[in-house]
């Protein structure tokens, strides 16, 4: 009878345990790039801008776990019903917000053992705009032609809700009744011009008439709504 009552108290406690640690995954190199090749598979990276512009994982977004404010805006555009593959510069960062995540339904969470420096030190590949010339207010102005309508994208590909805008602005650009060019400005690189035109969060959609600004919006927008200001 204690065999039975002792096995039946060690199973709750392993069941216990199951449930409590059981979604915590920890991959090193190799697995972690083996489960990017999955096509539900997400990636997502907890380090500041900055250091995100110096070298990603490809197709990765990001966002900045110590910006609390931008991480919490930015997550709300991912997936909760496909895995997610995090990581950051060695591991920590991306612990703790992948502890957050499993909390608040993430179904699958996959964590970078060591960060991207592991990722580079397995001699595994990392994309980066850091080489290119960023864009002066000058010539931002100079590429907004005086006499059409254009739609200025404030954005960047690893941003969640730009990411989400991406089919919005493929149909209006099909759209064969509206006459308008469009300019696509990578927020990640032209740092300097986003404080000109004193941008914090992206996306930024910007209409200019006859080389006047006549609208802009922040966030998600409708194509209802663009297709309206561009009329």
């Amino acid at each position: 009878m204690r065999n039975v009552l002792f096995s039946l108290l060690l199973l709750a406690v392993v069941s216990c345990q199951s449930q409590s640690g059981g979604n915590d995954i920890h991959f090193g190199p190799e697995a972690f790039e083996k489960g990017l090749q999955s096509e539900s598979a997400q990636v997502l990276d907890v380090r500041k801008a900055t250091e995100f512009k110096n070298g990603h994982l490809k197709n990765a977004l990001q966002a900045d776990w110590t910006n609390k404010q931008q991480f919490f805006e930015r997550i709300k555009y991912v997936d909760k019903d496909r895995p997610v593959y995090i990581y950051c510069l060695a591991g920590g960062r991306s612990a703790a917000a992948a502890a957050w995540m499993r909390e608040n339904g993430f179904t699958k969470v996959v964590e970078l053992s060591g960060g991207i420096n592991a990722w580079k030190n397995a001699g595994k590949p990392v994309e980066g705009n850091t080489n290119v010339k960023q864009m002066t207010p000058e010539e931002f102005a100079l590429s907004i032609p005086a006499d059409k309508t254009v739609l200025v994208d404030f954005g960047a590909e690893w941003c969640p809700p730009c990411v989400k805008m991406e089919p919005v602005l493929a149909a209006l650009r099909q759209d064969a009744s509206l006459k308008f060019e469009f300019i696509k400005i990578d927020a990640g690189i032209h740092t300097d011009l986003m404080n000109v035109q004193q941008i914090e969060a992206i996306p930024v959609f910007i209409v200019f008439k006859n080389g006047k600004e006549t609208w802009r919006k922040q966030g998600l927008v409708s194509q209802e709504e663009l297709t309206a200001q561009l009329k």
